[in-house]
């Protein structure tokens, strides 16, 4: 193909590949594609889109041409789209330069783009637009080949190790050049800093393009991650975008809205303005969003790890390091730190209440270890031991000091609304405890607290922005910011330019988040109470539903309680599971904000979380009024939650329950019917025997007596005046209509007649074998026991 032929068809293969912008094309659909499903088409898409392969060496080919690819504004991230239409150019240099008007009778403002920019564009968006593509299988995202390439691009143009690789080149012993400066074709604010980039910069002590190949790597680099950053970490709401810009471009911005305000008399200035600042973006991360974004995340930590010892003469540093290695050291702080920040405290604070914040939380934590990726490894020992946190790490713990202690807040926060009782819930807790107690952890951050508070000696109150904070996914290779050897400076930079100067720190080792601690771990000795309950109910229940069960003349439901629980299903393994994760969190907790036994035990028994004299869960938290017993909040949370429930139970007359789903309806109320012709008969006999005091009075009032309701009563909410209800002595004949009971004596009959024994017969053994079973528990009963019959 020649040049412009393959110039014609390249959007059109991008986006026949990636997708459309609206969604509507699906593509290639490499987010749902798998080899284990798939495994042509897999094979074949990775090859084609390979960093070395022929779609990269088609983008490459068209580099060297410098051709230039439209790319719609109004599909760019919601802020940035709303700045541009107001022509407030953003801080990133990737759109320095590239707004342009759009052509005759078009509509809309666009970018012009590079192919390598314009190819990486439609690469990282389509993770955003394509969220409803169909999907007839399940499909895990760690295993598409979406997420298989966004790994390949990274290590290919982000080496850990050696260098990037060349582009390849259609003639020999030539090179791409890099994208040439384009004077805007829009009249844009200025940010009033004009950044030159590592590029350029390089560039400037070379002799020629082709005399540095390293030039092009750096470029391929930074477009990329800015690129990455770009299009999946800026989606927050527009005021928080312009709370992240500088003090300057805050300042220009203003007069440039003055300047179009006195030429157009205000009016179209103010209704811009107004839209701009009412613009909210709608965005709600998937689940595979954030784990692209762990996947950046951990490898951006090995990026920067990977960063060659620091010479020991200044001097030799400014002449011998590559820029590669000047793009690792700053390449965290520069690109990611703000923007992921702003990112995790969306997610925190929208996040469903739900398991699937499992991956926010594992991204949280792989960006505060990065000790995890760097190239020693542990020694493997037989015992897994924690391995403590080197002190070389303090550095970047007082950098992202908000990272560690305001985010935690945020967990607590949540942990404090979730029902720990859920294994996924718990394993959760458990897995933010345990990366908090590892060793020499917590008094770092507890240092990087104590050098935020130290008293201010000179902090600019204007010009923070300006040296203190990394330039919002600009190039990094602004001239460089004097050197800051204060390492109280450092973290009051970093808090206030991600908070403003106004900022309310709330201590991660303080009373008021101590208190949250205490809180969280009363819950969690709840939900191990609640386990445990529930553990023990479901052992009842299966042994009350064994087979011999079914011949028990009294079925436990005629009490009308209800002990079950929604958690009920989540199995004895689950419960263990869960049981361990709340233990072992505990400790962790306990280990580092030093609480010791005494004050857990004071929080419980303070809380009311031991079980009572019965070996039963205690009422819900309420206080006693003329009208029973109200609910208090704490009382509404732990009902909500299962943590403690009422013995619901029917307090009524026995007799007059609604009829069960285990009973003949017919049967229930010929038997009541006789049961009250009896009971109207020889109520005065009844009356008599039960007020005998010799053995026979107690026979009678163990079988007769209406149970009281005093033991019930206590685990309602309810007025206390029905504990007065009394029926007296009666026949209740109800429990022959239980289908249960009828089966059970069938059953009799049946294995009775093999032995040749009549119905007559064995309704006579029947009789005198219930006869002595009820003068036996007379002699045994302690006092007047009720009865339910």
């Amino acid at each position: 193909f020649f040049l412009q032929e393959l110039h014609g068809i390249f959007p059109w293969l991008v986006e026949s590949i990636f997708g459309s912008l609206d969604g509507i094309i699906v593509g290639w659909n490499l987010r749902c594609l798998q080899g284990r499903t798939n495994p042509t088409e897999y094979s074949v898409a990775l090859d084609f889109l390979d960093p070395r392969g022929p779609m990269m060496k088609l983008v490459y080919k068209l580099q060297a041409e410098e051709y230039r690819y439209d790319f719609p504004v109004s599909y760019l991230p919601g802020p940035v789209k709303a700045s541009i239409q107001e022509q407030v150019l953003p801080e990133c240099s990737l759109y320095h330069n590239k707004v342009q008007f759009p052509s005759s009778g078009g509509l809309g403002l666009n970018l012009a783009l590079n192919p390598f920019e314009y190819y990486m564009f439609y690469f990282a968006i389509s993770l955003i637009t394509q969220k409803n593509s169909p999907v007839t299988h399940h499909v895990s995202p760690s295993n598409s080949a979406y997420f298989i390439l966004v790994d390949t691009y990274l290590k290919c143009f982000l080496p850990t190790e050696g260098s990037v690789l060349p582009p390849p080149s259609s003639n020999p012993g030539g090179a791409i050049p890099s994208p040439t400066p384009r004077s805007p074709a829009v009249p844009f604010t200025s940010y009033g800093m004009h950044h030159t980039s590592l590029l350029k910069r390089h560039i400037a002590h070379q002799p020629s393009v082709n005399a540095d190949p390293a030039s092009q790597e750096i470029w391929r680099s930074e477009t990329l991650l800015q690129i990455f950053v770009e299009m999946w970490l800026h989606h927050y709401s527009l005021e928080m975008y312009q709370k992240m810009q500088s003090p300057h471009v805050k300042l220009e911005v203003l007069h440039y809205r003055l300047s179009i305000s006195s030429k157009h008399h205000g009016s179209p200035a103010q209704s811009s303005y107004q839209a701009l600042h009412a613009y909210q973006e709608s965005f709600k991360p998937t689940e595979e969003h954030v784990l692209v974004v762990r996947l950046l995340v951990k490898h951006l930590h090995a990026f920067s790890n990977s960063l060659k010892p620091e010479p020991l003469s200044p001097s030799a540093h400014s002449h011998t390091a590559s820029p590669l290695e000047e793009f690792k050291r700053v390449v965290i702080p520069r690109f990611v730190q703000e923007k992921l920040y702003i990112f995790l405290q969306h997610c925190f604070g929208h996040w469903p209440l739900d398991a699937s914040f499992r991956a926010v939380l594992e991204m949280w934590l792989s960006y505060l270890q990065p000790w995890r990726y760097a190239p020693e490894k542990p020694p493997q020992s037989a015992e897994p031991t924690p391995r403590s946190v080197s002190d070389k790490w303090a550095a970047f713990i007082q950098e992202n000091l908000l990272m560690y202690t305001k985010l935690f807040v945020g967990f607590l926060n949540r942990a404090l609304r979730t029902d720990l009782v859920s294994p996924k819930n718990a394993l959760m807790v458990f897995r933010v405890a345990k990366v908090f107690a590892q060793p020499n952890l917590a008094e770092m951050i507890l240092k990087g607290e104590q050098l935020f508070l130290e008293p201010e000696l000179v902090i600019p109150h204007r010009q923070h922005r300006l040296f203190m904070s990394p330039t919002l996914g600009g190039s990094f290779l602004s001239s460089w910011p004097p050197t800051i050897t204060d390492a109280s400076f450092k973290v009051k930079s970093h808090v206030y330019s991600l908070e403003g100067q106004d900022f309310q720190y709330k201590q991660m080792f303080g009373s008021e988040v101590r208190n949250l601690v205490l809180k969280l771990a009363q819950l969690i000795c709840q939900a191990q109470q609640t386990a445990k309950s529930i553990s023990d109910h479901s052992a009842e229940t299966v042994a009350s539903q064994s087979f011999f069960s079914w011949f028990r003349f009294t079925p436990s439901e005629m009490n009308g309680s209800y002990t079950g629980n929604d958690l009920d299903e989540i199995g004895q393994d689950s419960i263990k599971k869960t049981d361990d994760y709340l233990e072992k969190a505990l400790e962790y907790l306990c280990e580092i904000f030093k609480l010791n036994e005494a004050q857990l035990t004071q929080m419980m028994m303070k809380c009311g979380t031991a079980p009572d004299e019965n070996g039963k869960k205690q009422l819900p938290d309420c206080i006693e009024s003329e009208d029973g017993l109200i609910l208090t909040p704490l009382g509404r949370y732990q009902m909500i939650n299962g943590l403690r429930r009422f013995e619901v139970q029917y307090q009524g007359d026995t007799e007059l329950q609604p009829i069960r789903s285990y009973e003949n309806a017919t049967l229930v109320r010929l038997l009541f019917r006789l049961s009250s012709a009896l009971n109207e008969r020889f109520a005065d006999q009844m009356d008599v025997l039960c007020s005998r005091e010799d053995f026979v009075g107690r026979l009678c009032r163990y079988h007769l007596t209406n149970p009281h309701l005093l033991q019930k009563i206590r685990y309602s909410p309810l007025v206390k005046d029905r504990t007065s209800q009394n029926w007296g002595p009666r026949i209740s004949l109800r429990f022959l209509a239980s289908y249960r009971t009828i089966i059970s004596l069938l059953m009799i009959y049946f294995i009775a007649s093999w032995f040749y024994v009549g119905p007559v017969g064995c309704t006579f053994i029947i009789l005198i074998g219930y006869f002595l079973y009820a003068v036996i528990m007379t002699f045994f009963s302690e006092g007047w026991k009720p009865h339910e019959h």
